[in-house]
């Protein structure tokens, strides 16, 4: 029989780790959270709008999820369910500190063309690219939350329509609506800086992966 040790976590098929981690697995509770945390964290943060909430966040949705791993039915992917235990987490933690902002009577605003955002393959070039992305971090947290949410989902988690219509209980018009005025937003704001990076913004990789990581499976006292 294969030992826990022995298993390659990282290359098992989501139902494999699904069944795992039914079972009790740590190490396949460990590999679920590695793929998604990134994805996570951003719609957290895009919600909450602070990265140590976001954590928090993050943290009490996945302990939510793992408790309720047989209300899995799999009409959607696992990340699809996740992501929508993590929008109900950060939406009520919002909920709780604030009222709702209306954004739908924003004034509208001048249309300019989206820059490219290529790679930057010279490594002379990070800083300038670091700072770039700081730059849209920040841009991007000062986008009204309803379209910040659309924003990351389509544009930085590459989310569809579809799913991102599906995930925010919105009309895929709505969405479509929401992106292009996220853009113009930033486009207005950023159009002689933007050059490189919006698929690094906001990393959850690293410590602060290890740290979510090993905080949920303490909590579940596998």
């Amino acid at each position: 029989m294969t030992t826990q040790a022995a298993r390659d976590y990282k290359s098992m098929t989501e139902k494999l780790l699904l069944r795992l981690a039914r079972s009790g697995d740590r190490e396949a509770f460990r590999a679920i959270m590695q793929r998604c945390n990134q994805r996570l964290f951003r719609v957290a943060r895009a919600v909450v709008g602070n990265d140590d909430e976001a954590e928090d966040v993050l943290q009490e949705a996945y302990l939510k999820a793992f408790a309720g791993l047989e209300h899995f039915r799999g009409e959607a992917s696992f990340a699809t369910w996740l992501t929508a235990i993590t929008l109900n987490e950060a939406r009520g933690r919002l909920r709780a500190r604030r009222p709702t902002t209306d954004i739908e009577t924003m004034d509208d605003v001048r249309v300019i063309p989206f820059p490219g955002l290529a790679e930057i393959p010279d490594p002379e070039a990070e800083a300038a690219r670091a700072g770039t992305r700081r730059l849209l971090e920040r841009a991007i947290d000062g986008l009204p939350e309803d379209f910040r949410i659309v924003f990351i989902m389509r544009e930085i988690e590459a989310c569809s329509v579809e799913e991102t219509a599906e995930q925010l209980d919105l009309n895929p018009q709505t969405v479509r609506t929401r992106l292009f005025r996220a853009r113009q937003l930033l486009k207005a704001e950023l159009e002689k800086t933007i050059t490189s990076g919006i698929a690094g913004v906001f990393p959850f990789l690293g410590a602060r992966c290890t740290r979510i990581t090993e905080r949920v499976l303490a909590r579940l006292a596998l």
